[in-house]
């Protein structure tokens, strides 16, 4: 008999509480703590982004239903130690997007509503920046990239150490400076690559690939999602190499490159 039953946030709270029960909870989730599920909250993110990045909608509500109980469950951790709960979670949340939005609560409380037209977005971007700095005062971070996440992902966080620099005007007048700066660190890597340098080799590698988040910014495109296309590309074409090969009987081992290489190519004549 199925359960016509509509759950809501309260009952999703109860769950977890029970979950984490000392007597009755779930063996698995009662040993985890806030550093053992971090590896699940970051495998949850990642597959909402497939589901979004395949239009497969009607999966990306159980996947946005596995991220917020990935929220609830910090809530219950940071509950049991006494540090923080959901509601307290929730309430500081509600204040920072008041306090980021005064161009829509130009009072700093929900019920408050701009008397005039809204900014256009380049304003809108200047004063986030100005209350973003009054925050990190706040806060005791006094440079202006202190509260950029050193565990972000290395493009994540280039993007945003530039973004950042670039808001008081540390960056390129345009392209053409990023583009001259791309090519002129390919040459420093050629360069480290002739003289057998490992560690200049991976220092030039790192400033290209920084150099590529910069050119990326400035086209307005998102380097992570540049690179997850490319590699779902390559997994294609990869994967009809395996499938033409598997039809001719020939081994993969034993193909040899101009073989693979003549099949990638008619890979890329289907696309």
């Amino acid at each position: 008999m199925s359960n016509t039953q509509i759950y809501g946030l309260e009952d999703l709270l109860v769950v977890m509480g029970r979950l984490r029960d000392p007597d009755t909870g779930c063996p698995w989730d009662k040993k985890q703590d806030l550093q053992s599920i971090v590896p699940s909250t970051l495998e949850e993110i990642y597959e909402l982004i497939d589901a979004i990045e395949r239009e497969d909608y009607p999966h990306l509500k159980e996947e946005l239903g596995d991220l917020l109980f990935q929220v609830v469950f910090y809530s219950q951790l940071g509950k049991e130690q006494g540090d923080f709960n959901f509601e307290q979670v929730v309430d500081g949340l509600v204040q920072k997007l008041l306090r980021r939005h005064p161009h829509v609560f130009p009072k700093g409380f929900i019920e408050s509503v701009p008397e005039s037209k809204l900014l256009d977005e380049q304003q809108i971007k200047k004063n986030w920046e100005l209350i973003k700095a009054q925050e990190r005062k706040a806060k005791s971070q006094s440079g202006l990239l202190a509260d950029i996440p050193v565990a972000l992902p290395a493009l994540i966080r280039a993007g945003k150490l530039q973004k950042r620099a670039a808001s008081v005007d540390f960056d390129w007048d345009g392209i053409h400076g990023v583009w001259t700066k791309l090519k002129e660190e390919i040459a420093e890597l050629e360069e480290a690559i002739e003289l057998e340098d490992v560690d200049q080799q991976e220092q030039e590698l790192g400033d290209l690939l920084f150099a590529c988040v910069n050119l990326a910014r400035h086209l307005e495109k998102d380097p992570e999602k540049c690179l997850r296309r490319s590699n779902r590309k390559f997994e294609s074409r990869f994967r009809f190499i395996e499938e033409q090969l598997v039809e001719q009987g020939v081994a993969i081992e034993k193909a040899g490159i101009d073989l693979m290489d003549q099949l990638w190519q008619q890979a890329k004549n289907k696309e």
